[in-house]
């Protein structure tokens, strides 16, 4: 059976913007893969970095099991995600056991440096998953098919220095909210925290704000999540789109993206 492999940096990264698509993908068969890179010790102004830790992950690991998602560890703290060999040697391990022909990541241009690393160490991962030679840790086998990594919309749907973003396709996430709101649900410990440091009023109203948002755009669906697709050029033999493959009517195509990157 075909897989998607969602890689983003905190625990409630994915429910916020890929947990969606990832549930239209296991309703067409496709196997589920869910890794945080960060264990999310600094997301809480109530308890130490490690009850935060051990907090975050219980919820990550309870969030992918209503996801029906297959479940991976963090490998670091907050803002100590780099772009490093050693790191990247983790990541890669986890590419290549998971198996991917979809790879969902962050934004390349986001407003936090960690979710930026986190999609920099999961587009070299990806690359490197037919490498023999490249060493992962712990040591998996390399594999041959294609893969395909889509950037998910940035937080606020606009870059660091402001400028709005659209995305090259929109995935009609609809039937599925309520789902993706009850994964959302799992990460407890994270009202509190948004609601003190991002005035987040409501955790699960602003995903869903940013959900319907994302749909406006679209001219077409009420919950929607955005991608951009990255170039392929060393990931497949040939330009493919499996995300719009799989998905049919749920993926609609931005045609004014995709004549603006002709230009």
């Amino acid at each position: 059976m075909p897989s998607v492999l969602a890689l983003f940096a905190h625990p409630d990264d994915i429910e916020f913007v890929a947990a969606g698509t990832m549930l239209l993908l296991q309703e067409r068969g496709w196997d589920l893969h869910y890794m945080n890179l960060c264990t999310g010790n600094g997301g809480s102004v109530q308890m130490d970095g490690p009850t935060t830790s051990s907090t975050r992950l219980a919820e990550a690991q309870a969030a992918a099991s209503i996801l029906g998602a297959s479940f991976y560890p963090p490998i670091v703290n907050d803002l100590e995600l780099t772009y490093s060999v050693p790191l990247l040697r983790k990541v890669a391990a986890v590419v290549r056991e998971a198996k991917p022909s979809i790879v969902l990541t962050h934004s390349p241009a986001d407003y936090m440096e960690d979710h930026q690393n986190a999609q920099r160490l999961a587009c070299t991962a990806a690359f490197a998953h037919p490498i023999q030679n490249f060493v992962t840790d712990p040591p998996r086998e390399s594999f041959l098919h294609d893969v395909t990594v889509y950037h998910a919309m940035p937080h606020g749907l606009c870059d660091p220095l402001r400028k709005s973003i659209r995305a090259g396709a929109y995935v009609n996430t609809t039937r599925v909210h309520a789902r993706k709101r009850e994964a959302l649900a799992a990460h407890v410990s994270q009202k509190h925290w948004l609601d003190v440091t991002q005035g987040m009023d409501s955790y699960l109203v602003s995903m869903d704000d940013a959900s319907r948002r994302v749909g406006a755009l679209s001219n077409r669906f009420e919950f929607a999540e955005g991608w951009r697709r990255h170039l392929h050029l060393g990931f497949s033999a040939n330009e493919v789109d499996p995300l719009k493959d799989a998905l049919g009517d749920d993926c609609l195509i931005n045609d004014a993206y995709e004549a603006w990157l002709k230009e």
